[in-house]
C-alpha cells in the first residue's frame, strides 16, 4: 500500500538575483513498510528533500502526501500535530537531553501525548528490547556510547508508532562496529515491526542495508535500484557502480 506520494516537487532558496534551485521537479512514491535510502553528494539536495518531507522546510511547489494527507497544505497546529504523531526523526547528533535519563528521554515523546504511566512503561521498554538497549535506560546520556545513544534516539524516534520514520545520516558520528549495529537494528524494525524508514545518507555500506536506494544529483533524480532477492554484498555492489557514475564522490567504504 502507497504510505507516501511525493509529486513534482521543487525547493527554490534566495531571491530574484540570487536564486538556488535545491530541488528540480522530483516524484516517487514509498510503500507502506519500506525502507528507502536516499543517496547523493554533498550539495546534491537529499538533505533538502528530507527537510521538505519532514516539513522543516515548505516546497516551493508541487505536494506531497503522506497516507492520503497532503501536508504540503498542514498550517499551525495541524501541523505540530502531524509532526508529534505521525513522523519519528533521527538526527546524526542524536539530540539527546542531557538531564534526561534514556528512558526518560525515550518517554517525552509519549508524555507529550498525555498517555498514561503504564503505557509509557510497556512502549519505552518494549522498544529498549527491539533495539537492544535495555540495559542502558537509567544512564544519562553522558554515560552512553555514541552507538547507544544513536540507538536511544532511535528508540525515542519510533516509540510512538510514527507512520515514517526519518533518518538524517544516522550512522555519521558512529564507529564501523556500532554503525553496523544501529543498522542491523534498523532492518529488524523494518522487517519485523514493518517499520517505514526513509533515510538519508552520503555512504553505500549504511545504503546496502536498505531495500531501495534513490539517487539524488543536482536536485534531481539520477537514478534508482531495488535490492529485491539480493544479499546485501550484491546490493552493495550495485550501488557502487551507480556510486561510480554519480563521479565516485561519495563514501565507498566497506
Amino acid at each position: 500500500m502507497e504510505l507516501l506520494s511525493i509529486q513534482q516537487i521543487e525547493k527554490y532558496y534566495g531571491n530574484r538575483s540570487s536564486l538556488t534551485k535545491a530541488l528540480n521537479d522530483i516524484s516517487f512514491t514509498v510503500e507502506q513498510g519500506e525502507f528507502t535510502a536516499i543517496m547523493g553528494a554533498s550539495g546534491s539536495g537529499k538533505t533538502t528533500l528530507l527537510n521538505c518531507i519532514s516539513t522543516i522546510d515548505r516546497v516551493t511547489a508541487g505536494h506531497i502526501y503522506l497516507d492520503g494527507t497532503d501536508i504540503t497544505a498542514l498550517k499551525g497546529k495541524a501541523l505540530n500535530r502531524f509532526r508529534r504523531e505521525q513522523l519519528g526523526f533521527i538526527f546524526q547528533d542524536f539530540n539527546l537531553l542531557d538531564t534526561l535519563t534514556a528512558y526518560e528521554n525515550i518517554a517525552l515523546a509519549l508524555s507529550i501525548q498525555k498517555k498514561p504511566a503504564k503505557e509509557i512503561d510497556t512502549a519505552v521498554r518494549k522498544v529498549a528490547d527491539q533495539l537492544g538497549i535495555a540495559d542502558v535506560l537509567q544512564k544519562y546520556p553522558y554515560q552512553m556510547s555514541g552507538g547507544q545513544k544513536q540507538r536511544v534516539a532511535s528508540a525515542r524516534a519510533i516509540v510512538t508508532n510514527p507512520k515514517l520514520v526519518l533518518a538524517d545520516e544516522p550512522t555519521g558520528a558512529l564507529d564501523s562496529k556500532s554503525a553496523k549495529l544501529l543498522l542491523e537494528r534498523f532492518r529488524y524494525l523494518n522487517r519485523e515491526c514493518g517499520a517505514t524508514i526513509m533515510m538519508v545518507t552520503h555512504d553505500s555500506f549504511t545504503a546496502s542495508y536498505a531495500s531501495r536506494v534513490i539517487f539524488i544529483k543536482d536536485g534531481k533524480i539520477f537514478h534508482e535500484i531495488s535490492r529485491g532477492q539480493a544479499d546485501r554484498k550484491h546490493f552493495f555492489d550495485q550501488i557502487m557502480d551507480v556510486v561510480t557514475l554519480l563521479g565516485g564522490d561519495m563514501s565507498d567504504a566497506l
